[in-house]
């Protein structure tokens, strides 16, 4: 059975199609596999766990847990739109919460899962951002906040972002060769699988005498992709297929 991977999903309810595409996913090639990582993104944003009894967060959660309850294993790695995924989350959804990153030996070789922003490093005003959001401090003062009241903060923030991304140049916030030579030196990884850029590829790198891989996951749309990983490597498929 492979391991598979997926990430930057952006489910929300104004996507319908993402979302159906995401169910028919877990209930079928999700059901074939060892495990299943979600290595960020899963929500255009979460608010916070005190948000559970919304029916469409409840609704993924739920097919989520379906699939853990088959015997799959679940997992499930914080990216930069809904990091506020608590430990009710992962209860509801049956699943296991990854630090960022995460050193995993698959099928016998070393590898290094991430969501992909913090090797955006050129990047530097969302880096401080990055550095600021992640504090424990910020997040208990944002979930202070009265639902509405912080689901209101949280779409501007959103669309704040969304009008910098757009001016700024692609190199900036795309990965920075140094950060995975880093990454890489450090946690001796032969693969690295992470997502964030939305330029799905698989890139062949030879770093200190050893061939390397970097697979980036694509986001999804009206359609998706993820990787499926065995002891024969791995490979990105279409889905649907």
């Amino acid at each position: 059975m492979a391991t598979l991977f997926v990430s930057d999903l952006h489910l929300c309810p104004e996507r319908p199609r993402t979302c159906r595409i995401f169910l028919e996913f877990l209930s079928g090639p999700a059901r074939q596999a060892e495990a299943l990582y979600i290595l960020g993104d899963l929500f255009e944003y979460w608010a916070g766990d005190d948000d559970l009894d919304d029916p469409f967060n409840a609704g993924i959660c739920a097919a989520l847990r379906a699939l853990s309850d088959t015997g799959v294993a679940v997992f499930f790695m914080a990216g930069n739109r809904d990091f506020l995924a608590g430990d009710a989350f992962a209860r509801a959804a049956g699943l296991t919460r990854l630090p960022d990153p995460a050193l995993i030996d698959l099928a016998g070789a070393a590898t290094l899962l991430m969501h992909g922003d913090t090797l955006c490093t050129d990047d530097v005003d969302y880096q401080r951002f990055r550095a600021e959001a992640r504090s424990p401090a910020w997040q208990q003062a944002l979930l202070a906040l009265p639902l509405a009241e912080r689901k209101a903060h949280i779409e501007a923030m959103r669309r704040q972002s969304e009008a910098q991304k757009r001016i700024k140049p692609i190199e900036i916030v795309d990965v920075n060769p140094d950060a995975v030579l880093r990454s890489q030196t450090f946690h001796q990884w032969r693969r690295l699988i992470h997502g964030h850029t939305h330029r799905p590829a698989q890139h062949r790198l030879h770093i200190g005498g050893h061939a390397c891989e970097r697979w980036v996951l694509p986001d999804w749309h009206d359609t998706g992709a993820y990787l499926a990983c065995d002891a024969g490597g791995c490979r990105l498929l279409d889905w649907p297929a």
